[in-house]
């Protein structure tokens, strides 16, 4: 699946948007990708996590005992790369502000986890989730993304496979172009921070 085929399944489920927005990252950007449109179809997130698995099989030579999401929007996507690659999955919750193992999921020192996210912009969160993995004495191994929007310039400190990758614009807010000021921003993402 190429990068023009995940931006079709975006625009076929209405979740790719044009206008101002403010990522989770605080970042601001005149594309949006709404992944929770996306999710409302099993068939279409069976396709891109079905494909993300084979990439991250071809890609990494590595195994796996544990899939980590970042709660709330990596949780489809986790759960159903991880259905694919026939690896346990679990997430992780923000608590006082830091990704924390909650319900019950433990890791030990034997475990080589994947994260898996839905969109990656700055890498923040894969790197908040390898900390939180790490606080543990486990390994990350890789992250897994649906679409890389930094195109490939986001570091996560681990090895990165995204099903997609496109260098979408994003600007801090006190450094956007004229085009953006003139448009009232919009924040559609879950993390609560402010612009």
């Amino acid at each position: 699946m190429t990068t023009d085929d995940v931006l079709e399944e975006f625009r076929q489920a209405g979740a790719l948007l044009e206008g101002h927005f403010i990522l989770s990252s605080g970042l601001r950007s005149p594309v949006f990708l709404q992944k929770a449109l996306v999710f409302r179809s099993a068939a279409r997130t069976e396709r891109l996590c079905a494909a993300l698995a084979a990439k991250i099989r071809a890609e990494l030579d590595a195994e796996f005992t544990t899939i980590l999401a970042p709660a709330m929007g990596g949780i489809i996507p986790g759960y159903e790369t991880s259905r694919h690659l026939d690896v346990p999955f679990m997430f992780a919750e923000r608590e006082e502000g830091e990704f924390r193992l909650r319900r019950g999921f433990e890791l030990t020192k034997a475990d080589r986890v994947l994260v898996i996210e839905d969109i990656v912009t700055t890498g923040l969160s894969s790197r908040e989730c390898i900390a939180a993995v790490e606080k543990t004495g486990a390994k990350v191994a890789a992250v897994g993304c649906l679409f890389d929007r930094s195109g490939g310039k986001a570091d996560v400190g681990v090895p990165l496979v995204s099903l997609a990758s496109r260098a979408f614009p994003a600007y801090p807010a006190d450094k956007l172009p004229p085009e953006l000021e003139r448009i009232p921003a919009i924040k559609p993402g879950s993390r609560g921070l402010v612009a």
